[in-house]
C-alpha cells in the first residue's frame, strides 16, 4: 500500500552526487512525492565536487577527475543500474560505463617517469623487510589504537621512495603526513588492485567528465519526478529545538546575498553535506596563478552548528590544516592533437586511455592523465583536453624556478614538457595550449589526522530529522575522497530517516579473500 506523506519536506544542503543519490532513493525506494524533495546548493549549476564546464573559446575545466572501481564501488553502480543513459537508449549508466570502459580499458606503460625523461619498470613495488613489516603491522592494528598517527609515523624514510608509494599516494592523493587509519582502510579496500597498481588496469573510467556521465543524467532521472533544485541559495546555519536531541527546526539561508529562513516543520528532514573537499577553489589562466582562498560556506555551516550541539563533529580537524591540504591541478585545452600524439608516442599508451602518468622526480610531485577524447559533451573533434595536478604546491619547480602554486598556466606547461623533454616540440605544443591552473585548499581535507569522534554519524545519536552525507561523516569501514562513500552515505541517511527496512549494499571484504591475500604478500616480494 502506498503510504502517504501529507506535507512531509525533505531539505538536502548541497547539490552534490550524495545528495541527487539520496533524492533518487527517496523517489526509487519509498514512493516519495519529488516536489517536496528540496535541493539547495550555493553554485548555478549542480554535481559539487563531481564538476565539468568550459568551452573551446575560453578552455575547459575539471577541478578533479574520479577513478572508479568495479569491486569497490557497490552502492554507486547499484545506483547507476537505475538511471537512464542520456545516449543510449534502453541502456542503463551503469550499463554505458560498463560498455565504454570494455572498449577503451585503462592501461598504463609509463607509469612513473624520472628526472631523465625516462620510463621506470615499476613490476617491483621497491620494498624491503622494514617496508613489509610496517605494512602488515599497519593491516592488523585496530583503528582505535592508531588515534591521530600519521602515514609517516608508521613507515621510515625508504618506504617514501618506493614504487609502490609513488604509484598508491598519486592514484589516492595521500601525503605522508595523511592519517594512517585512512591510508589503512584504503590498503584494505583496494587490496584487490594492489597487484595491477601499475597498470591502473583497475579502474573504470566514464564516457565523459564525471559531470557529463554522472551528474547529468542523475538531473535528468530526477526532473520529471518534480524535485526543487534551488540554486544560488546559500545555508549558513540550522537552528535546533531545546532540549538534549537534534530536532532541526529552522535553516537560516542566504538568497543571492539577502537572507532567509526556511521554516522546518514536524515531520520535515535536513539532509546535509558538512564541509567540502572543493570549496574555496580558484581557477587562473595562462598569464595568471590561482589565489589561495579560505573558508567559504560550507565549513563555515558546519562549524556553526557543531558549536550549537555534541555528536555534530570537529571541522576545525579537516579545515584549518590548508598547508597540509591543498593541492593544485590543471586543465589543458588544444586545438589540434599534437601533443596527444606525442605523448601517445613517449608513453606507448594508446591516446585516451585514461593512463595516469607520475613525474616521481618532480619537485611539484606532479602528474598528467589523457583522458578518451572528446572529454565533454559537444567538444569538437580537433579539440583535445587533458587533466594533470601537483601534490607540493609550495615547492619550486626543477624547470620554471617558481612555486607551483605562484605560477601561470603558461610557466606549468613549460615545466610540464621541461619534465618530458619535449622541448624540440615546445613552439608547436604551445602554440595551441590554454592551461588552466585550479588551487584546492581543502582537496586532502579527508585525509587529515582525526579521531573517530571528529566525523559525526551519518545519523547522530539523538537525531529526529538530520543527516549528514559528505566525505566527513563517519561510515566504518569505508573510504573518502570516493563517489562510493557519497552515495552509501545517502543511502543510509535516507533508508535510517525514513525507517525504510532494506539493505544497504555491503562493503567486499577482500581482506578475508585467501586469494586476494596471497597476491598481495606475492605482489610485496616483486
Amino acid at each position: 500500500m502506498k503510504k502517504e506523506y501529507g506535507n512531509q519536506q525533505v531539505y538536502f544542503v548541497g547539490g552534490g552526487i550524495a545528495s541527487l543519490a539520496g533524492a533518487v532513493y527517496l523517489v526509487r525506494d519509498c514512493d516519495f512525492p519529488g516536489q517536496n524533495i528540496h535541493i539547495i546548493e550555493e553554485m548555478k549549476i549542480l554535481g559539487g565536487s563531481n564538476d565539468g564546464a568550459g568551452d573551446v573559446e575560453h578552455g575547459y575545466v575539471i577541478r578533479g577527475g574520479r577513478m572508479l572501481n568495479d569491486e569497490a564501488y557497490e552502492n554507486l553502480w547499484e545506483l547507476l543500474n537505475t538511471i537512464p543513459s542520456i545516449d543510449h537508449p534502453g541502456q542503463s549508466v551503469r550499463e554505458e560505463i560498463i560498455a565504454f570502459d570494455t572498449a577503451n580499458p585503462t592501461h598504463s606503460n609509463a607509469r612513473l617517469v624520472d628526472s631523465k625523461g625516462e620510463v621506470q619498470d615499476v613490476m617491483s613495488m621497491g620494498f624491503d623487510m622494514a617496508d613489509r613489516l610496517a605494512m602488515g603491522k599497519l593491516i592488523i592494528t585496530p583503528e582505535e589504537a592508531m588515534g591521530k598517527a600519521r602515514i609517516n609515523d608508521w613507515f621510515g624514510p625508504h618506504f617514501f621512495k618506493t614504487n609502490f608509494w609513488y604509484m598508491w599516494a598519486t592514484t589516492f592523493a595521500f601525503q605522508p603526513w595523511h592519517s594512517a587509519v585512512e591510508f589503512k582502510r584504503y590498503m584494505l579496500r583496494f587490496m584487490h588492485e594492489f597487484p595491477r597498481i601499475q597498470t591502473l588496469e583497475g579502474v573504470t573510467r566514464t564516457p565523459y567528465n564525471q559531470y557529463d556521465s554522472i551528474i547529468l543524467p542523475l538531473h535528468k532521472y530526477l526532473e520529471p519526478f518534480g524535485v526543487d533544485f534551488t540554486l544560488k541559495c546559500t545555508v549558513t546555519d540550522l537552528q535546533f529545538k531545546d532540549g538534549d536531541g537534534i530536532t532541526v527546526t529552522g535553516m537560516n539561508v542566504s538568497r543571492q546575498g539577502v537572507p532567509d529562513i526556511i521554516e522546518v516543520q514536524e515531520g520535515d528532514l535536513v539532509i546535509v553535506t558538512n564541509g567540502s573537499m572543493t570549496e574555496g577553489s580558484s581557477l587562473g589562466s595562462m598569464t595568471s596563478a590561482p589565489r589561495l582562498n579560505g573558508k567559504g560556506s560550507s565549513w563555515k555551516l558546519w562549524e556553526n552548528i557543531a558549536a550549537k550541539k555534541p555528536g555534530l563533529g570537529n571541522p576545525s580537524a579537516f579545515d584549518d590544516h590548508v598547508d597540509e591540504s591543498k593541492w593544485e591541478s590543471f586543465t589543458v585545452t588544444f586545438q589540434d592533437s599534437d601533443f596527444f600524439d606525442l605523448m601517445e608516442k613517449f608513453t606507448r599508451n594508446r591516446a585516451g586511455t585514461g593512463a595516469l602518468v607520475t613525474f616521481k622526480d618532480s619537485s611539484w610531485f606532479m602528474s598528467v592523465v589523457l583522458a578518451f577524447q572528446p572529454h565533454f559533451r559537444g567538444q569538437p573533434e580537433h579539440v583535445k583536453v587533458f587533466w594533470g595536478y601537483g601534490l607540493y604546491p609550495d615547492n619550486v619547480g626543477d624547470f620554471v624556478k617558481k612555486r607551483m602554486c605562484d605560477c601561470t598556466g603558461e610557466e606549468i606547461m613549460q615545466e610540464l614538457i621541461g619534465h618530458l623533454h619535449f622541448e624540440a616540440h615546445k613552439d608547436e605544443i604551445m602554440d595551441t595550449a590554454n592551461c588552466i591552473p585550479c588551487m584546492m585548499p581543502y582537496i586532502t581535507s579527508q585525509f587529515m589526522p582525526r579521531l573517530n569522534s571528529d566525523r559525526p554519524k551519518v545519523v547522530p545519536e539523538g537525531s529526529t530529522n538530520l543527516a549528514f552525507i559528505s566525505q566527513f561523516c563517519e561510515i566504518p569501514d569505508d573510504v573518502v575522497f570516493t563517489e562510493e562513500y557519497s552515495v552509501r552515505a545517502a543511502r543510509i541517511a535516507v533508508y535510517t530517516l525514513m525507517g525504510v527496512n532494506r539493505p544497504v549494499e555491503p562493503i567486499n571484504q577482500y581482506q578475508y579473500d585467501v586469494r586476494t591475500l596471497l597476491s598481495g604478500l606475492v605482489t610485496s616480494f616483486r
